[in-house]
């Protein structure tokens, strides 16, 4: 086959795959990269820290990298571009993320709402859902200001609506799921750590 043969059929294959959906997700053969999933307060940003520095991955937190780009707070682009704009903002951002290699990524609680970001995240590596009682996440976020959704509402009637809502996207993509509570990011990441070897991903 000549040369030029070769290089039509891979045209053309790239081609098929722009054609079948640009939403698609490449699936690697071997995830390098951890993702943590879970609703708002349950401890990602924490316990991610100190799970990527003890498996000596990067720790990048999805929301963090969205105001980076943008020069602006999550509370600042919800109010100016709505929740739906923030979420296009997220579907870009994770479509990167989540090809880079070696790295933990903590994401935002509604990220798996865009089916985009769930093919993103279970194709692209060991996806972990941390999860908790609404009753731990309604003290863990008592404090924080700094979450949209939580503002100028009953925190425990909207966190219970959203678990709803989003424990069914979590599991549908979760590799792991592990119950936080009240225990410590250390425990829970001795425990991460323990799951993880069971399942042959370390």
């Amino acid at each position: 086959m000549s040369a030029f043969c070769v290089g039509s059929l891979f045209v053309q294959e790239v081609l098929a795959l722009k054609i079948a959906g640009a939403d698609m997700a490449v699936e690697k053969t071997s995830p390098s990269s951890i993702f943590l999933v879970g609703p708002m307060g349950v401890g990602k940003t924490t316990i991610g820290r100190a799970l990527a520095d003890e498996l000596r991955l990067e720790f990048v937190d999805c929301d963090v990298e969205i105001e980076a780009r943008c020069g602006a707070e999550i509370a600042w682009i919800f109010d100016v571009e709505g929740e739906a704009g923030f979420r296009d903002r997220e579907v870009e951002m994770l479509a990167e993320l989540t090809d880079r290699d070696n790295i933990l990524l903590a994401t935002g609680g509604g990220a798996v709402l865009r089916k985009e970001n769930r093919d993103y995240l279970r194709k692209r590596g060991t996806v972990i859902f941390l999860d908790s009682s609404v009753e731990s996440l309604v003290k863990r976020t008592a404090k924080d200001k700094k979450r949209p959704l939580l503002q100028n509402v009953d925190p425990a009637e909207v966190l219970r609506r959203i678990k709803t809502e989003r424990d069914p996207l979590y599991r549908e993509i979760a590799d792991i799921r592990l119950y936080v509570g009240d225990k410590s990011s250390r425990r829970v990441v001795q425990q991460v750590v323990h799951l993880l070897n069971r399942k042959g991903k370390l």
